[in-house]
């Protein structure tokens, strides 16, 4: 693969030939900017689903076919990328990830997505405690749960003081709970006279001194607001972090993303830095943003205010609003901790509801709602239906609900009446075994009944929920939807409810497509679409189910744009800023832990020799573990271990 044009020589005209292919005669005019060749493209267009090379001018597919059909887009500026027979497939839109949020952090947090082992996780943090200067905070915030660990168990406050004595360590747990080491209760101020706020619980010893835990109760505002004490990045810190986080983003095929906004997401403070990226050309992932009230007490205005600056669709193809959500009204959220009971709404919130819905609807607006429950769902339903009596349901906006876990056949009908759409996420590759046993194996079979939804004809997309309850990896989120199954492996959905990898993909690309009214540019290779596309290091539909989870993308375009480059293709990307601050999680473990990859593979030789050590003796004590439970050997523990792994 080659091309004559490369980050370090834009004015480059020379072009090399690649396995016999040179510039057409004359092709200037029509020469494309970028050519895929040599690739097993899957297009989701079933006008034509396969092709072996796809040219892109301008930012747009101008041709698919065979390398001789295209072989005449070929000009002296054109840069050719030799796929070597790899998976091609449309570049993947997440339509529920709060990518801007996600960004403004993310270079501060300790990623333990992907970890599958606890000991590797406490090796991290007590790497990371090492590097971390006085008065900042380590974060683990999301994207992992205590089953994807060999050990099957969440680390304990003593193993977090044991490998951070003196660093706040704040552990997020779901939406569920959080640990902190004494240094973190410290920081945050949380005494035995602190009260604990309402839906959450600041877990007290016998002594009366809050003990680490937090725990949502059932709302996680706790852990957020704890969060949020945390020293924040300055401005150029945000603008790096989130060029990275989307550069992390792309290495798994991701071109586009729609925004969820959420809590503490203030609007337009948090949305600068997207801002700002979008103005420089900047942006390597397209976002379409949603925009949600955060006072309580002050919704309308803020929505009416909002509703008088723009209008859904304002922006462009990179950056662009797409509604208000996903909570219009915080009376009208439901929480998702699946460890505590189902959440009672208060009586009376479908009046100041109904008002933000009517002033959306009035105005054009689309909008987005999280429901986890049905028992939500019907009350929303319940409000559009009234207003649907005066003909503003079905009026041609987009509206969706989000998450719908326990979404019935019932209200799925009335859904469909109404015109609405779906947006179904994998927070059950993560809460499964919680949802599992407080709800049982009937109603887990179908949570959500994403089969149900797409039988009768619904507009559904998918996406992770990311980045503080799923991993934003969405290969893990295709491998929920395909084979039913948590990231630990649990078994959550029959075979009758479970989707084909062909239409699970189109959940990741036309879906969101669709959520964003972008179907006719986006979401399938066809001339004149979006020329975004991803190269996969394993071809997606024909690995082993169990190696869906580690697909990543080679080289990800984005409107023609190679935005991602890996193995092959290395040094074909745009070259980002070096991470800052230089003690950031990031720079030392990078993101998301492929399988096989240790936390820390890029450091030094003898850190990792030692972890590859560290990993060998928890195996081995795993084994022995295993073997003892089986009556085949003496319960004592080996010899040789090093006593610092008993924390």
């Amino acid at each position: 693969m080659t091309g004559a044009k490369t980050p370090d020589t834009p004015d480059a005209t020379a072009s090399m030939p690649v396995s016999g292919v040179l510039p057409a005669p004359n092709a200037d005019r029509s020469a494309a900017d970028l050519l895929v060749r040599n690739a097993k493209v899957f297009t989701g267009d079933a006008g034509r689903p396969e092709a072996r090379a796809v040219a892109i001018r301008d930012g747009r597919v101008v041709a698919l076919g065979d390398d001789h059909d295209l072989a005449r887009f070929v000009g002296p500026a054109t840069r050719i990328v030799d796929a070597l027979g790899r998976r091609v497939v449309p570049g993947l839109n997440d339509s529920h990830l709060h990518v801007i949020r996600g960004g403004l952090n993310y270079v501060l947090e300790l990623r333990w997505d992907g970890v599958r082992s606890l000991r590797h996780a406490l090796a991290m943090l007590r790497d990371q405690a090492g590097r971390t200067p006085k008065g900042q905070w380590i974060r683990v915030v999301g994207g992992w749960t205590a089953e994807q660990f060999a050990e099957r168990r969440m680390p304990t406050v003593a193993e977090l003081n044991a490998a951070a004595p003196d660093t706040p360590v704040f552990v997020l747990h779901l939406y569920q709970s959080a640990l902190m080491n004494r240094a973190a209760v410290r920081a945050a101020g949380y005494t035995r006279e602190t009260p604990d706020p309402r839906g959450g619980q600041i877990v007290r010893g016998r002594d009366g001194e809050p003990t680490g835990v937090l725990l949502a109760a059932p709302s996680a505002l706790l852990l957020y607001s704890t969060l949020a004490k945390a020293p924040a990045l300055d401005a150029a810190d945000k603008r790096t972090s989130t060029r990275h986080f989307l550069r992390e983003l792309n290495r798994f095929g991701l071109t586009s993303a729609v925004d969820a906004a959420g809590g503490f997401q203030n609007f337009p403070d948090n949305y600068a830095t997207v801002m700002d990226l979008a103005r420089s050309g900047e942006l390597s992932l397209r976002i379409a943003y949603h925009l949600f009230p955060q006072t309580a007490g002050q919704e309308i205005a803020d929505l009416k205010r909002w509703t008088e600056m723009a209008e859904p669709g304002d922006g462009d193809e990179w950056l662009r609003l797409n509604g208000a959500g996903e909570n219009l009204t915080w009376a009208a959220a439901d929480f998702e901790n699946f460890s505590e009971p189902r959440p009672e709404l208060a009586e009376g919130y479908e009046a100041e509801f109904e008002q933000a819905v009517r002033l959306l609807m009035e105005k054009g607006w689309g909008f987005r709602l999280h429901a986890t429950y049905d028992e939500t769902i019907r009350r929303d339903l319940a409000v559009f239906e009234k207003l649907a009596a005066e003909g503003l349901f079905p009026g041609g906006n987009r509206w969706l609900f989000d998450h719908a876990e326990t979404v019935s056949a019932d209200s799925l009908d009335r859904i469909a009446a109404l015109g609405g759409a779906l947006s179904v996420q994998n927070r059950m590759s993560f809460q499964g075994k919680a949802f599992l046993d407080r709800y049982g194996a009937e109603a887990t079979a179908d949570a959500p009944p994403v089969r149900a939804m797409l039988d009768r004809g619904l507009t559904v997309a998918a996406g992770t929920d990311a980045t503080r309850v799923s991993s934003y990896n969405p290969w893990v989120s295709l491998h929920w939807l395909v084979t039913g199954r948590t990231v630990g492996g649990t078994v959550l959905r029959p075979a009758a409810n479970l989707l084909s990898r062909e239409t699970a993909l189109g959940l990741y690309t036309r879906g969101g497509a669709q959520l964003t009214g972008e179907q006719d540019v986006k979401g399938i290779l066809r001339e004149g679409c979006y020329g975004d596309l991803a190269i996969l290091s394993d071809d997606y539909f024909t690995v082993p189910p169990s190696a869906i989870p580690d697909i990543e993308s080679v080289l990800t375009v984005v409107g023609g744009r190679i935005v991602y480059a890996s193995a092959e293709y290395e040094g074909l990307d745009e070259a980002l800023p070096p991470v800052s601050p230089p003690w950031s999680p990031v720079a030392r473990f990078g993101g998301y832990q492929a399988r096989g990859q240790l936390p820390g593979a890029q450091r030094s030789d003898g850190v990792e020799q030692a972890l590859r050590v560290a990993e060998a003796v928890a195996e081995s004590e795993q084994h022995r573990q295993w073997r003892v439970a089986r009556g085949a050997g003496p319960d004592t523990p080996a010899p040789f271990l090093d006593p610092c792994f008993a924390h």
